[in-house]
């Protein structure tokens, strides 16, 4: 009994570490497969996106990512910032200034957060207890960083925002590959030839030979009976009689 309920233990331990970790990377692929990615920073661990939400206001892009995956922590609504927190990532959501109907989602991994923000303009939006465990209780937090839309005033210590490179757009999930292919189906005269080069659509059937000889008539065979001579007949005479 001791053992199984400490299987199960275990087991719900394994779950409460993966599920948070599935749930930061499906947020993560639907961000990169729903908008187009506009600018990127840092490396390593520590790194950040920038998406672009054409005609959306940041109340609406928050709420569409929560109802796909449910944050840790939500900021309370407003126009021009939003943070929704998950594992192992932070989406900063920030109206832009210059084009104030769209939204900026930036998708920051903690590192970069840890880095890079001012851990007292984030007391604004996100509780104390949560600040407290990002920040390692005052050992991070220092910089100045404020989110893309500030980048110009409050500048990131590590790495400077970029266009993204072919390579960095091949980096970031989803991976959405086009496959293209064709049914290849086999010619009656096919060349035999290609018989030797496997493959499941140029594979011939191996050849065979040889030829079937008829038995004679003393040794028969299977595809030849032996002759027999014609079956004799026999007559007979006989009456039937009445029982009494």
């Amino acid at each position: 009994m001791r053992s199984r309920l400490s299987l199960w233990l275990k087991h719900l331990v394994i779950v409460s570490f993966i599920v948070p970790l599935l749930a930061a990377c499906g947020i993560s692929d639907t961000i990169a497969d729903k908008y187009p990615l506009e600018s990127v920073s840092g490396s390593g661990s520590a790194t950040s996106y920038v998406y672009r939400a054409a005609g959306e206001s940041v109340p609406q892009v928050a709420k569409e990512l929560a109802d796909e995956q449910k944050p840790q922590q939500e900021s309370p609504e407003k126009n021009d910032h939003m943070f929704l927190v998950y594992s192992d990532k932070i989406i900063h959501l920030q109206q832009d200034e210059k084009k104030p109907e769209d939204t900026l989602v930036e998708v920051d991994s903690k590192e970069y957060v840890r880095d890079n923000y001012s851990s007292s303009f984030l007391q604004g939006y996100l509780v104390a207890s949560l600040l407290n465990d990002l920040f390692d209780y005052g050992r991070y937090g220092s910089g100045s960083y404020r989110g893309y839309t500030d980048r110009g005033t409050y500048k990131p210590k590590t790495g400077t925002y970029h266009v993204p490179s072919a390579q960095e757009k091949k980096a970031i999930p989803p991976m959405t590959v086009e496959k293209k292919g064709s049914i290849f189906r086999r010619s009656k005269d096919a060349d035999s030839s290609a018989a030797g080069t496997g493959g499941i659509f140029n594979k011939a059937p191996p050849k065979s030979s040889g030829k079937i000889t008829r038995g004679s008539s003393k040794s028969g065979g299977w595809f030849s009976p032996p002759k027999s001579s014609r079956p004799r007949t026999k007559s007979g005479f006989g009456r039937i009689t009445r029982r009494r």
